[in-house]
Protein backbone atom coordinates (compact mmCIF):
# COMPACT_ATOMS: atom_id res chain seq x y z
CA UNK A 1 0.00 0.00 0.00
CA UNK A 2 1.28 3.28 -0.85
CA UNK A 3 1.39 5.97 1.55
CA UNK A 4 -0.24 9.05 0.48
CA UNK A 5 1.71 12.60 0.73
CA UNK A 6 0.11 15.98 1.78
CA UNK A 7 0.39 19.81 2.02
CA UNK A 8 1.48 20.44 5.19
CA UNK A 9 -1.22 22.81 7.15
CA UNK A 10 -0.28 26.44 6.95
CA UNK A 11 0.61 26.72 10.42
CA UNK A 12 2.66 23.43 10.16
CA UNK A 13 4.62 24.64 7.72
CA UNK A 14 5.37 27.70 9.19
CA UNK A 15 7.09 26.40 11.69
CA UNK A 16 8.86 23.65 9.64
CA UNK A 17 10.41 26.57 7.09
CA UNK A 18 11.67 28.36 10.48
CA UNK A 19 12.78 25.61 11.82
CA UNK A 20 14.46 24.30 9.03
CA UNK A 21 15.91 28.18 8.43
CA UNK A 22 14.32 28.14 4.35
CA UNK A 23 11.45 29.94 2.91
CA UNK A 24 8.18 28.50 2.94
CA UNK A 25 8.12 28.87 -0.62
CA UNK A 26 11.00 26.41 -1.35
CA UNK A 27 9.69 24.73 1.48
CA UNK A 28 6.38 24.18 -0.52
CA UNK A 29 7.35 24.45 -4.08
CA UNK A 30 11.25 23.75 -3.28
CA UNK A 31 12.36 26.74 -5.67
CA UNK A 32 12.28 30.12 -4.86
CA UNK A 33 10.30 33.24 -6.02
CA UNK A 34 10.84 35.16 -9.52
CA UNK A 35 11.83 32.19 -11.04
CA UNK A 36 15.04 31.43 -8.71
CA UNK A 37 16.17 27.74 -8.42
CA UNK A 38 17.82 28.25 -5.32
CA UNK A 39 17.57 24.90 -3.31
CA UNK A 40 18.28 23.88 0.20
CA UNK A 41 21.87 23.52 0.33
CA UNK A 42 21.89 27.97 -0.42
CA UNK A 43 19.55 27.57 2.34
CA UNK A 44 20.73 25.98 4.85
CA UNK A 45 24.61 26.60 4.34
CA UNK A 46 25.35 22.97 3.50
CA UNK A 47 29.15 22.19 3.66
CA UNK A 48 30.55 19.17 2.15
CA UNK A 49 32.28 16.40 3.83
CA UNK A 50 34.48 13.30 2.03
CA UNK A 51 34.36 10.04 2.96
CA UNK A 52 37.39 7.49 4.03
CA UNK A 53 37.50 3.89 3.65
CA UNK A 54 37.86 2.73 6.92
CA UNK A 55 36.58 -0.07 9.33
CA UNK A 56 36.10 -0.62 12.64
CA UNK A 57 35.41 -4.47 12.01
CA UNK A 58 37.71 -7.39 12.77
CA UNK A 59 41.10 -7.03 12.01
CA UNK A 60 39.79 -3.82 9.84
CA UNK A 61 40.05 -2.97 5.68
CA UNK A 62 43.69 -3.63 3.89
CA UNK A 63 45.04 -0.23 2.50
CA UNK A 64 47.87 -0.58 0.66
CA UNK A 65 47.86 2.94 -0.68
CA UNK A 66 46.26 6.59 0.22
CA UNK A 67 42.50 6.20 1.41
CA UNK A 68 40.40 6.43 -1.27
CA UNK A 69 36.99 9.27 -0.99
CA UNK A 70 34.44 7.81 -2.48
CA UNK A 71 31.48 9.42 -1.62
CA UNK A 72 30.32 13.34 -0.33
CA UNK A 73 27.97 14.13 2.46
CA UNK A 74 27.05 17.62 2.95
CA UNK A 75 25.95 18.98 6.35
CA UNK A 76 24.87 22.26 7.37
CA UNK A 77 27.41 24.61 8.76
CA UNK A 78 25.83 25.36 11.86
CA UNK A 79 25.89 21.64 13.33
CA UNK A 80 29.02 21.17 12.51
CA UNK A 81 30.13 24.66 13.80
CA UNK A 82 28.57 22.85 16.99
CA UNK A 83 30.49 19.86 16.90
CA UNK A 84 33.81 21.29 16.32
CA UNK A 85 36.08 24.28 15.24
CA UNK A 86 37.93 22.61 12.98
CA UNK A 87 37.20 23.62 9.36
CA UNK A 88 35.13 21.10 7.08
CA UNK A 89 38.41 20.87 4.71
CA UNK A 90 39.73 18.84 8.05
CA UNK A 91 36.73 16.75 8.19
CA UNK A 92 36.05 13.37 7.17
CA UNK A 93 33.22 10.62 7.35
CA UNK A 94 33.44 6.88 7.43
CA UNK A 95 31.07 4.05 7.72
CA UNK A 96 31.75 1.35 10.72
CA UNK A 97 31.63 -1.94 8.91
CA UNK A 98 32.09 -4.95 12.00
CA UNK A 99 31.15 -5.42 15.48
CA UNK A 100 34.93 -4.80 17.14
CA UNK A 101 33.91 -1.65 18.41
CA UNK A 102 30.25 -2.41 19.88
CA UNK A 103 28.30 -1.48 21.79
CA UNK A 104 30.09 1.90 21.42
CA UNK A 105 30.26 2.00 17.71
CA UNK A 106 27.36 -0.53 15.54
CA UNK A 107 28.13 -1.19 12.19
CA UNK A 108 26.43 1.01 9.58
CA UNK A 109 27.27 4.28 11.89
CA UNK A 110 28.36 7.48 10.43
CA UNK A 111 31.74 8.36 12.02
CA UNK A 112 33.14 11.73 11.75
CA UNK A 113 36.96 12.21 11.96
CA UNK A 114 38.93 15.20 12.55
CA UNK A 115 42.29 14.66 10.21
CA UNK A 116 43.99 18.10 11.72
CA UNK A 117 43.87 15.84 15.36
CA UNK A 118 46.64 13.25 14.49
CA UNK A 119 48.81 13.45 17.58
CA UNK A 120 47.43 11.08 20.54
CA UNK A 121 47.20 13.76 23.78
CA UNK A 122 43.99 11.64 24.95
CA UNK A 123 44.38 8.67 26.37
CA UNK A 124 41.49 5.71 25.45
CA UNK A 125 40.03 8.35 22.52
CA UNK A 126 38.46 6.87 19.53
CA UNK A 127 40.82 7.49 16.79
CA UNK A 128 41.35 6.33 13.00
CA UNK A 129 44.43 4.63 11.77
CA UNK A 130 46.61 2.42 9.94
CA UNK A 131 48.70 -0.17 11.39
CA UNK A 132 50.78 -1.02 8.03
CA UNK A 133 48.47 -1.47 5.79
CA UNK A 134 45.40 -2.32 7.65
CA UNK A 135 43.18 0.77 8.46
CA UNK A 136 40.97 0.94 11.58
CA UNK A 137 39.15 2.92 14.14
CA UNK A 138 39.94 2.05 17.34
CA UNK A 139 40.78 3.13 21.30
CA UNK A 140 44.25 3.96 21.70
CA UNK A 141 46.77 3.71 25.11
CA UNK A 142 50.50 4.79 25.14
CA UNK A 143 53.02 3.85 27.71
CA UNK A 144 56.55 4.67 26.36
CA UNK A 145 57.30 2.94 23.15
CA UNK A 146 53.83 0.74 22.47
CA UNK A 147 50.75 1.26 21.31
CA UNK A 148 48.13 -0.74 22.35
CA UNK A 149 45.07 -1.24 20.10
CA UNK A 150 42.03 -2.10 21.80
CA UNK A 151 38.55 -2.88 20.71
CA UNK A 152 35.19 -2.28 22.89
CA UNK A 153 34.30 -5.39 22.24
CA UNK A 154 35.43 -7.57 25.08
CA UNK A 155 35.60 -10.46 22.82
CA UNK A 156 38.16 -9.27 20.76
CA UNK A 157 41.66 -8.98 22.23
CA UNK A 158 43.99 -6.12 22.70
CA UNK A 159 46.84 -5.21 19.97
CA UNK A 160 50.01 -4.18 20.29
CA UNK A 161 52.22 -1.79 17.76
CA UNK A 162 55.11 -0.02 17.68
CA UNK A 163 55.04 3.98 17.38
CA UNK A 164 56.92 3.57 14.04
CA UNK A 165 53.90 1.16 12.93
CA UNK A 166 51.16 3.30 13.43
CA UNK A 167 49.83 6.38 11.72
CA UNK A 168 47.06 8.44 12.89
CA UNK A 169 44.58 9.33 10.19
CA UNK A 170 42.49 11.70 12.75
CA UNK A 171 40.67 11.50 15.83
CA UNK A 172 37.25 10.21 15.64
CA UNK A 173 34.48 13.47 17.36
CA UNK A 174 31.43 12.11 16.30
CA UNK A 175 28.62 9.35 16.13
CA UNK A 176 25.64 9.20 14.09
CA UNK A 177 23.10 6.19 13.79
CA UNK A 178 19.91 5.50 12.52
CA UNK A 179 17.15 4.04 15.06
Amino acid sequence: MRKKFTTPRADNAIKMARALEVSLEWLLTGTEGGGGDKGASDDLDLVPVHEIDLAYGMGGTYSDSEHVQAEVLHFPRPWLERITRTPPSQLTFARGRGDSMVPTLMDGDIILIDRSQRTIHEQDAIWALNVGHIAMIKRIRIMRDTITILSDNDRVPDAVASEDEVNIVGRVIFIGRKL
